[in-house]
């Protein structure tokens, strides 16, 4: 049992990171291993990609990673800012998040996909999220945890998605946590809540088409699956409607780009999601508790329907 939440606002900027904080700790009791949060703000205000990337893992209580000296993570880091100087990029500014994680805004205006398949060459490296708006965290611990290490609650923005999770058929650790980034689509990320029964023959048809997997999580399968419908063409809508038939099981998961937030809920719609939506707001959760974070007042929520899709732009 896992838990998911989404938000976005039209026409205005907030407060994002807080009040998904707030949303995903309401729902800590869903899954109270690992936290992550996908935030869409407004970038650095230069149109440089941001890079949200680890060189090793969390070993925290409960954690299934192994411990690794400081100096092997100073030694990935180094090796990444050289491919970034090799692939033509340069690093405007950076910082350093915890011993293993890190935040970077690039120059770079080459294939994503050829820089991301590069810099994840590094032992242990992978990128979180590269992307123009998109800043996505995780990490071991609840909402509260996770947002205090890495002063989500300070980040402005418009829309997000988040997700609690529940270790079950993998590890506790970061490389397994939710939102997942739609690789190599910038600025793309998914959450959610079901099991997918095709995932390996979905998956290694993907594969073969050049995309990658940082882990053995389905739910990596639909970050994967939308960002390949995307980069052939498809609109968001479209590659989410497609999804329905071509991906097997009951799940409902959010997808949000750098201007849209969606929601798909399979034909069984076994997964829980309520909704709230307004001319200025619009807010989902599994549960409505987490709605009621950002709106304790009397309000109507509703369940979607089997089998439905909705996109919705700020």
């Amino acid at each position: 049992m896992c838990g998911i939440a989404g938000l976005i606002h039209k026409g205005k900027t907030v407060n994002i990171g807080k009040e998904l904080q707030d949303m995903l700790q309401a729902l800590k009791h869903r899954g109270p291993d690992s936290t992550g949060f996908a935030l869409y703000g407004q970038g650095n205000n230069q149109g440089d990609y941001i890079m949200r990337f680890k060189v090793g893992e969390n070993v925290a209580e409960g954690s299934s990673a192994v411990n690794e000296e400081k100096s092997v993570y100073d030694a990935r880091r180094k090796e990444v800012d050289k491919h970034i100087r090799d692939l033509g990029g340069s690093i405007v500014n950076d910082a350093q998040l915890t011993p293993y994680s890190f935040r970077y805004c690039i120059k770079y205006d080459k294939d994503l996909m050829e820089f991301s398949k590069k810099i994840e060459s590094v032992e242990m490296t992978e990128i979180l999220s590269l992307g123009k708006s998109l800043e996505l965290v995780k990490d071991i611990g609840d909402a509260n945890v996770v947002s205090k290490q890495y002063g989500l609650d300070k980040i402005k923005g418009t829309h997000a998605i988040g997700h609690s999770r529940m270790a079950t058929e993998s590890g506790v650790d970061i490389r397994s946590a939710h939102p997942f980034w739609g690789y190599p689509f910038s600025d793309v990320s998914v959450v959610h809540n079901g099991q997918l029964t095709n995932y390996w023959n979905n998956r290694r048809a993907l594969e073969n088409k050049g995309m990658r997997f940082m882990s053995e999580c389905d739910s990596e399968l639909i970050a994967v699956y939308l960002a390949q419908k995307m980069r052939s063409g498809a609109s968001l809508k479209d590659g989410m409607q497609d999804s329905l038939k071509e991906l097997d099981g009951v799940f409902t998961y959010l997808v949000a780009t750098k201007d849209s937030l969606g929601m798909a809920k399979d034909t069984m719609a076994a997964k829980p999601m309520v909704l709230y939506e307004s001319k200025d707001l619009v807010a989902l959760g599994s549960e409505e508790i987490a709605i009621r974070t950002l709106l304790p007042q009397e309000i109507d929520t509703y369940d979607p329907y089997d089998g439905e899709v909705k996109v919705w732009q700020i």
